[in-house]
């Protein structure tokens, strides 16, 4: 029995993060979780570092979001950013810029 629960409770996290990830709303907007991230000096540093690509389809769906938010309108549910396809694609540059902010903040006290 002990066996079980970690796969049981996992499949029901798993469950519960889609419920989740979808009852925040900006998945009907096309958006990613990435895209929702408020930006900070760190934030705008890594998107500074971003691919040209990867920045520009994330300006492309801030846009359209936008542009459905002011028609008070979501996007067809065929459309819609599903849990298996989003991808942080922010979050590795932004945890390289903290670490080489702490890092520089260490060698100030020094």
């Amino acid at each position: 029995m002990a066996s079980r629960a970690p796969v049981v409770t996992g499949r029901f996290m798993l469950g519960v993060r889609k419920w989740y990830y979808n009852m925040c709303g900006f998945n009907k907007l096309g958006l990613m979780r990435d895209d929702t991230i408020y930006e900070d000096s760190d934030v705008k540093e890594a998107l500074r570092r971003l691919p040209e690509n990867v920045g520009n389809d994330r300006m492309f769906r801030i846009k359209r979001a936008l542009d459905l938010s002011m028609k008070q309108q979501i996007l067809p549910k065929d459309q819609w950013t599903k849990y298996e396809e989003d991808v942080n694609y922010l979050t590795p540059y932004l945890e390289e810029v903290i670490r080489e902010r702490k890092e520089r903040e260490e060698w100030m006290k020094k």
